[in-house]
């Protein structure tokens, strides 16, 4: 399976998910709550990295994340897959560069 395979695979659970729901009739496809939705995950995978949290309830975080993230392309009609691979070909001739003792891959401007 490829890639692009197993991405439109994810994209089609998560449609279909908010189908079963009715997001789009129920404020579930909303943008802004989309985002709210997204930072609570966001502090939540925090969590778990700060209380060290096993790896399985990380991932599990993540995955919600992920989901959240999938869902939003598809309200928004967005290209994620598309997206994904031209920012990934643009990041691959950005320069690293250490902030504050950490690596950083950032457009310098």
């Amino acid at each position: 399976m490829t890639k692009n395979d197993q991405f439109s695979e994810m994209l089609a659970a998560v449609r279909r998910f908010h189908q079963k729901h009715d997001f789009k009739n129920r404020g579930g496809e909303e943008l802004v709550y989309r985002v709210a939705l997204m930072a609570e995950e966001l502090g939540e995978i925090a969590q778990c990295v700060t209380k060290g949290k096993a790896k399985e309830e990380l991932a599990e975080e993540c995955a919600d994340l992920l989901i959240l993230l999938l869902g939003t392309a598809l309200s928004a009609q967005l290209d994620l897959n598309e997206a994904f691979w031209s920012k990934m070909a643009a990041l691959e001739h950005r320069t690293t560069r250490l902030v504050d003792g950490r690596v950083r891959v950032t457009r310098r401007d």
